[in-house]
């Protein structure tokens, strides 16, 4: 609501005083809403009802934007960044965070160890079937975790390591389970990967903008709870915010949101 007020009040008084300057002051002196009042009195009730129409007119551009838009832009003395709704499957002109598991697995399907079809990383190897994943690891040199994974004792690497298949950064993330299933992540965990993450990226952006998507969001529990697509959003920008790694002006970070009843791009900020 606060947000919505100052937009209106913003837009209610660059209205007004494009009005006030360009129109004369017959226009107001020209209509009698009361005989018989003196001509001061009757300019005065005029200008209260015009400004009564430009606070209404503010009010309805005010809602048609916030309820249309689809993208926000937060600006800081060295960073930018755009959160905007898509599907990142489809975005172009970009270095694309792809998130993984912690062992890169490439199997799609139905299985409780299977990269679930829906997810960004199911749509991103079901339109890249020949993914050459381990070569791609040996080429961008990243290097093995200390300790294997729970899941049948695979190597595992560290989240929020990258590697790189052309305009694509192919992101370790989520742990695994005994049974191959996303593992919970404690909150620390979870920082200290966006802390990781924003390291990589200083690294591989190359002078264009970053696209992830919500990070978490769907399958990844922290702290034995589901964290919503609204809360996870705004622990990805206070983490980015917070990070000495940034993506020089006039390059942005751009976060993908899925569209969905419980999210909106008015509610950034709320969470914390």
């Amino acid at each position: 609501m606060y947000k919505f007020l100052k937009l209106c009040s913003g837009i209610t008084s660059m209205l007004v005083s494009i009005a006030f300057m360009f129109i004369p002051e017959s226009i107001f002196e020209k209509y009698h809403l009361f005989q018989n009042i003196p001509n001061d009195v009757n300019i005065i009730l005029n200008r209260i009802i015009f400004l009564l129409c430009i606070i209404l007119l503010s009010i309805v551009i005010c809602a048609i934007y916030m309820r249309f838009r689809r993208k926000i832009i937060i600006k800081g003395d060295n960073y930018i960044i755009q959160i905007e709704y898509g599907d990142i499957n489809k975005i172009k002109k970009c270095k694309r965070v792809i998130n993984f598991d912690e062992c890169y697995s490439t199997t799609v399907g139905n299985g409780i160890s299977d990269i679930k079809p829906s997810s960004v990383c199911g749509q991103y190897l079901l339109k890249h079937p020949n993914l050459d994943i381990n070569k791609l690891i040996n080429d961008s040199n990243l290097k093995p975790a200390k300790t294997n994974s729970k899941f049948q004792n695979k190597i595992r690497y560290d989240s929020g390591k990258l590697i790189q298949n052309g305009n694509d950064l192919l992101m370790a993330f989520a742990k695994l389970d005994k049974d191959g299933r996303g593992e919970f992540f404690s909150y620390k965990e979870f920082m200290e990967c966006l802390s990781t993450l924003w390291d990589e990226i200083d690294k591989y952006y190359g002078q264009k903008d970053v696209c992830i998507p919500i990070l978490g969001s769907g399958l990844t529990r922290i702290n034995n709870q589901s964290f919503t697509q609204q809360q996870l959003l705004d622990i990805l920008i206070m983490s980015y915010k917070l990070s000495t790694y940034k993506i020089k002006k006039p390059y942005k970070l751009r976060i993908i949101c899925k569209k969905n009843d419980k999210f909106s791009l008015n509610k950034i900020g709320e969470s914390y």
